[in-house]
């Protein structure tokens, strides 16, 4: 099956990220809110159940790539219920993790984590956050984290300048993201299980089947991984990567704020 994104040299400002086609941003913006408010408190089952535990090594393998020292200020964009946040805190003790998203119902869970000894004693604060419009200065981090993020967002470029502009030059940009099995077999078996199999999982764990109905079709809408390398350059990123995981259902991409 072939991706429907178009290529981000002809991609509209704003999408429905539903299908990739031009859209007022509103339109995804509050379904992306509702969804996930509604969903918040199930999100981890569902994300243990649907991937058959390999976001555990999609997470690992996320953190081997990242590029985060100890003494360094790290933002982690569409933070969620705190899994990269508090997997960062583990695996990178930087001085400080700035964990945001969109939805305040996520960040709850995450806080609750938190209270519980997520994290250890890493200092991590928690602020909603709309990634398309950050609300802190120019070259504010050392480094940015994202999973699952960029492609529930209809501005997808804007946010990409906007993760630039708040990253300090030298700073690293690590991704992991939903993606395209190169291998045309793996890619079929894997687009008949988003459209058949994630709504009926995300249906049977929280009740809300057409919310997953919309983030399988999100899935493929999403551009394949050399088109996101391509609009994390048109961005200003330099030494752009990715690394494929269990066939390319998933990648995470590496980039960097030139000096």
């Amino acid at each position: 099956m072939e991706n429907n994104a178009e290529t981000y040299q002809d991609a509209p400002l704003s999408i429905d990220t539903a299908t990739g086609q031009a859209a007022e941003a509103e339109l995804s913006s509050e379904r992306v809110k509702h969804i996930f408010a509604t969903i918040a408190k199930k999100y981890e089952r569902f994300n243990a159940i649907s991937s058959f535990g390999s976001y555990k090594l999609w997470l690992a393998g996320m953190m081997r790539q990242a590029d985060i020292q100890p003494s360094d200020n790290v933002i982690d964009i569409a933070g969620g219920t705190g899994d990269v946040t508090f997997s960062v805190a583990r695996a990178k003790h930087p001085a400080h993790i700035q964990c945001t998203d969109l939805v305040d119902e996520m960040l709850d869970v995450a806080r609750a984590h938190r209270q519980t000894g997520a994290g250890g004693d890493v200092p991590i604060d928690f602020e909603v956050v709309d990634a398309q419009d950050i609300p802190y200065g120019d070259a504010s981090f050392d480094a940015l984290t994202m999973a699952y993020g960029i492609r529930n967002m209809p501005k997808r470029q804007q946010a990409l300048s906007e993760m630039y502009r708040v990253l300090k030059p030298g700073g690293s940009f690590t991704c992991l993201e939903f993606s395209t099995p190169p291998n045309p077999l793996w890619r079929g078996l894997y687009h008949f299980y988003l459209k058949h199999l994630i709504p009926f999982w995300g249906g049977l764990i929280t009740g809300d089947r057409d919310g997953f109905v919309y983030l399988s079709k999100s899935i493929e809408a999403f551009p394949d991984q050399r088109e996101f390398a391509k609009m994390l350059e048109e961005a200003g990123f330099a030494d752009v990567q990715w690394k494929n995981y269990t066939g390319g259902i998933a990648a995470v991409h590496t980039a960097r704020k030139p000096e």
